[in-house]
């Protein structure tokens, strides 16, 4: 069963990331103290796959931690890669549930920590999803992951 192994915000875009143990997640603004939730209230959290960033890293034979994709929240032994069909699905982070908005689209910030790496991430959805929160709560690492099945 997929578990949550990574959390981080960025209080301003660009700003440093600061990985966190536990973290409180709002309806309004995603989780506490992240810009991303305060500027896009559709997209609040992005969650990526370790498997798939480990992958992408070793292909391209470069090593990377996690938080230079700057995503919020990393998750093991899942992937994204149906794409499309994920939009709408939700996702039960321990106690927070969200909803997938969209895929999360790599940005050219990827190409300064590795050249194409923008283009790796960019097929089948590597890149991550950004959600929408659907019921508040605290989170913190080694939560379970649930993908809810749809009505």
């Amino acid at each position: 069963m997929p578990k949550l192994i990574g959390i981080a915000t960025h209080a301003q875009a660009k700003g440093p990331i600061i990985q966190h143990q536990s973290i409180q997640v709002t309806l309004k603004t995603g989780l506490e103290n992240d810009y991303r939730g305060q500027c896009h209230p559709l997209y609040q959290v992005t969650l990526m796959s370790a498997k798939t960033w480990n992958a992408i890293c070793q292909n391209a034979g470069i090593t990377l931690d996690w938080t230079a994709r700057r995503a919020n929240l990393l998750i093991d032994d899942m992937d994204f890669s149906q794409g499309e069909e994920l939009i709408g699905q939700q996702i039960q982070v321990g106690k927070i549930l969200l909803e997938i908005m969209a895929e999360t689209d790599p940005c050219s910030r990827m190409d300064e920590c590795h050249p194409g790496l923008k283009k790796m991430l960019t097929p089948n959805w590597f890149g991550g999803v950004r959600c929408k929160v659907l019921k508040a709560g605290t989170i913190q690492i080694g939560d379970r992951i649930h993908l809810l099945k749809r009505i």
